[in-house]
């Protein structure tokens, strides 16, 4: 397999050309391929190098979120038109020799936050060892299970049109809570933009409207979808000439939602792709958002203990369908029974964002209840941790949790 983009893990990865971390119509292409090509692009993990594979969370809690996600690209396809689809086939996804490790953050309320942010609000992390296709960690005993990899971000160049677009409607609701944190959209910030290989003056300036790389949007982006593994297809949109194919905020492993927001195992990977073109495919096929065809190999997990949540929050507030909130509550539903086990909070939320756990919106139509449920397979554990009649166990080493900030 030719690897066309090559990074160096050992230096800052604002000093290689070969990556950006905004999205933006005229970010140059870094490569060029044929549609029916295929190619190795080998990508950092999202923050660039910035956590390490330590037990203090303290660069959780000070990562620099202007600065994320480091993506490998673009790269062009020769005949690639706006309005065509860019059809992707992830071959193969693999760790670099040089980092075979991954972590997990959960990060503070006042960076970033998390889904479970007013329960868990300070800066935890869980390293993660790998084992072939399966992983461990010292922060989180009594667990192994095979990964599911994947690129969590991926996706096409956006055109001049459709960044306005989003940069309208991100601000719109950023400016009905501009104090809230934490904040309600991450807007352009072009201090810590790095537009790859931009001129110096025409990347000052596309700087101040590129857009960040934080949510999925209509082109891809940080998806975070599990199943975008080895195997799987995509069909992006192509808003631009030659397409721009960029991807990074790789994973060795994730359950459904990546909860903890730095969640799954992030990690530094390559990426082995195909591409071909479906010419005006946007329009043929009425396509929106990328279309994607799942893995075949995925982990065979096959037993289950699912947990239910309802649109009814903590304090007892009743939500008309909410499903966000029933599934936060499956969520913390799970957390609770398995703290009876001698697990910490911090240690369950980590692990529902890492392990191939799967999340169901089950019901959406009885009102006022939309159930959502968490399928949390039993078999990554070592212990049985289904109900039986003697109650739990303590299954967990007291003393044993995740990192903590201890500056």
């Amino acid at each position: 397999m030719k690897t066309i983009i090559k990074v160096d893990l050992n230096s800052p990865p604002e000093e290689q050309d070969i990556m950006h971390n905004r999205w933006h119509p005229d970010i140059p292409m870094v490569a060029m391929v044929e549609p029916g090509d295929e190619f190795r692009v080998e990508c950092v993990d999202w923050t660039g190098g910035q956590v390490e594979n330590t037990d203090d969370a303290a660069d959780i809690k000070y990562v620099d979120l202007t600065k994320v996600h480091y993506l490998s690209g673009p790269i062009g396809v020769k005949g690639a038109e706006p309005g065509d689809l860019l059809v992707v086939d992830i071959l193969d996804v693999g760790m670099l020799e040089d980092s075979l490790w991954g972590f997990t953050g959960i990060f503070a309320k006042e960076n970033g936050g998390s889904f479970l942010v007013d329960q868990f609000p300070e800066a935890r992390k869980a390293c993660w060892d790998y084992h072939g296709i399966k992983t461990t960690s010292r922060h989180i005993p009594g667990v192994e299970f095979a990964g599911i990899r994947h690129p969590g971000l991926i996706g096409t160049l956006p055109s001049k049109e459709i960044l306005e677009e989003w940069n309208q409607r991100e601000k719109e609701l950023y400016d009905t809570n501009p104090d809230r944190v934490p904040a309600l959209a991450t807007l352009p910030h072009a201090e810590t933009a790095h537009m790859g290989r931009m001129s110096p003056g025409d990347a000052s300036e596309a700087a101040k409207e590129a857009a960040r790389t934080v949510p999925p949007r209509e082109h891809g982006g940080n998806c975070d979808i599990k199943d975008l593994s080895r195997g799987s297809k995509v069909y992006f949109p192509v808003y631009v000439k030659d397409g721009g194919l960029s991807m990074g905020d790789c994973h060795f492993s994730q359950g459904d939602g990546e909860i903890t927001f730095c969640g799954g195992i992030e990690t530094a990977a390559y990426v082995d792709v195909r591409v071909n073109l479906i010419k005006d495919g946007v329009k043929k096929y009425a396509v929106k958002n990328p279309i994607f065809e799942p893995s075949p190999s995925n982990p065979n997990y096959t037993n289950y203990l699912i947990f239910e949540g309802i649109s009814v929050d903590d304090a007892g507030k009743q939500y008309y369908l909410d499903a966000t909130v029933a599934y936060r509550q499956a969520c913390l539903n799970c957390i609770e029974y398995l703290k009876k086990f001698g697990y910490t909070g911090e240690q369950i939320y980590a692990l529902l964002s890492s392990a191939p756990v799967e999340g169901h919106i089950s019901g959406i139509v009885d009102i006022p209840n939309a159930c959502a449920t968490l399928f949390l397979p039993t078999e990554i554990f070592d212990f049985n941790v289904k109900p039986v009649s003697d109650g739990p166990f303590q299954a967990v080493p007291p003393g044993v949790d995740v990192a903590r900030a201890l500056s």
